[in-house]
């Protein structure tokens, strides 16, 4: 047991931020954090260790720190305004839904991919195999009935407030989320299937991207401003736009906005 005056040397040791309804509180939580140096660090239980370097690494999330796989790419032109990057290719778990089904929410499709991975608790897929987060989260919108062809996992349209069925929510915007399964799932056959059949497993060709980067909230205000200004640099330069833009997001959604890392991806040939 720690004596008064250790306790008081690790109290001046870091904190655990707790989230809630998207605002930032500090929790003054007591966590076991001993340096190297501490007379008796090695006879902490492994548990004890297990919470102190997951309390540091949640931290660095709160403040953006990337300590995750990064998706693999070839910066091939780079100019003031954007690059032209190769992606390599890679297998994906994606989601597609309508947001409504999320009480309007975007990201709504977040959790259903965590779980899958077992981000947070249980991996929700058949072995079951907790996979390794990587960056960045992709995110696109299509409409249905134009546009992209949404698989047989796009969710049943559900009703709104104002008494709309499925014929009146038709045309509504759904959202495909994206995590891109570290590279050593190199076939779609070799990622853990899923238990939710709301997840699809595929595989991604070779693609390339004009891309710009942006910090702060990726409201759909900013992210319009940025897919317009980047799709007339690319044209004025002489790329043919080949596809609808992508929304890459590098942190998760407890992140705070002055630190989090945004992309604007936009397919060109």
């Amino acid at each position: 047991m720690l004596t008064p005056s250790q306790r008081n040397r690790d109290m001046s040791l870091p904190r655990i931020f707790q989230i809630t309804n998207a605002s930032i509180t500090c929790k003054s939580l007591y966590i076991r954090s001993i340096p190297r140096h501490y007379p008796n660090h090695s006879l902490l239980s492994p548990n004890s260790q297990h919470t102190h370097f997951r309390s540091l690494s949640l931290m660095g999330l709160v403040f953006g720190k990337i300590s995750v796989e990064t998706a693999k790419y070839e910066v091939i032109k780079s100019t003031s305004e954007y690059e032209i990057r190769k992606y390599a290719p890679s297998v994906v778990a994606e989601v597609t839904y309508d947001p409504s089904q999320f009480k309007g929410n975007k990201d709504g499709g977040f959790m259903i991919l965590a779980n899958y991975i077992g981000a947070v608790g249980k991996p929700q897929n058949t072995k079951p195999e907790k996979i390794a987060m990587t960056a960045p989260v992709i995110t696109k919108d299509s409409v249905g009935g134009d546009g992209e062809t949404i698989a047989m996992t796009a969710p049943v349209v559900t009703k709104e407030g104002g008494g709309e069925g499925e014929e009146g929510n038709k045309n509504n915007k759904m959202v495909t989320m994206q995590f891109v399964l570290p590279a050593v799932y190199g076939k779609a056959e070799e990622a853990p299937k899923p238990t939710d059949e709301r997840v699809v497993i595929r595989e991604e060709g070779e693609r390339k991207y004009g891309v710009v980067k942006f910090g702060g909230v990726a409201s759909e205000q900013v992210v319009r401003e940025k897919v317009e200004k980047l799709r007339e640099s690319l044209e004025k330069d002489g790329f043919k736009v080949v596809g609808d833009f992508l929304l890459g997001r590098y942190n998760p959604p407890w992140t705070i906005p002055a630190f989090r890392t945004n992309e604007v991806m936009i397919p060109v040939e």
